[in-house]
């Protein structure tokens, strides 16, 4: 069974979420701040954590900082904010996926499906890729860059070891939506802007001129792994 943390300050929301998420087949966890919620992350591990931003004691993207600085367990945000920054500070800060209430459950249930989804195997061929100041090894699905190790999210390396195992290769937009997110998102092409920004201001040395993770304007994604 799957173990879900739900950290909001609204007790009504908490009481539904319990409930329709255990008809659901999870254990669900609650907390209502960020304090018991680092700690709850902490002592009992869960599978996924479902958070808010607007906690009363610490701001949600300050609680996805401290988790991240432990663990890439897969965390989806819930929040009534709706501006761009916001979003961007919660991925930035280590978010797999951004939910805006009010929101409907089969949108949360499949966003969740989405994030818990891993790739069970290592693709056939090269399992360590080394381009320029990079290693990549997708059997241990980790990077290093000029030899240290770069943090990704689980949804960051989802979307880079789908364009590695393809390198050279021209990934459409729709591709990487349906194979990264599902079905339900081949359409939400501001989900790859964000998360091509993030990659490449961890892997690229120069962001604004990537390469290895490259654009094709108006059709997707590939990674060079030779620099031109």
């Amino acid at each position: 069974m799957k173990r879900i943390l739900v950290v909001d300050d609204e007790p009504q929301l908490l009481r539904a979420m319990q409930i329709n998420l255990r008809a659901e087949g999870y254990a669900v966890s609650v907390a209502a701040n960020g304090t018991d919620a680092l700690h709850l992350a902490a002592s009992n591990p869960p599978d996924v954590l479902v958070l808010d931003l607007g906690l009363p004691d610490i701001e949600g993207a300050d609680v996805i900082r401290g988790i991240r600085a432990w663990s890439d367990l897969p965390i989806v945000v819930l929040s009534a904010r709706q501006g761009s920054a916001d979003k961007v500070e919660a991925l930035d800060a280590g978010a797999d996926d951004y939910v805006t209430k009010p929101f409907g459950l089969d949108e949360l249930l499949a966003r969740l499906r989405a994030v818990e989804r891993r790739s069970a195997h290592t693709p056939a061929g090269v399992a360590v890729i080394q381009t320029g100041n990079l290693l990549i090894d997708l059997g241990a699905a980790t990077v290093t860059r000029n030899g240290k190790r770069v943090h990704l999210t689980p949804r960051e390396w989802d979307v880079l070891q789908l364009l590695v195992t393809n390198r050279g290769k021209l990934i459409t937009q729709r591709q990487l939506l349906q194979t990264v997110w599902g079905p339900a998102y081949q359409e939400e092409t501001q989900y790859l802007r964000v998360y091509m920004a993030q990659l490449r201001r961890k892997l690229e040395t120069d962001p604004a001129h990537p390469k290895h993770l490259i654009t094709a304007a108006g059709q997707g994604y590939r990674f060079d792994e030779t620099p031109t």
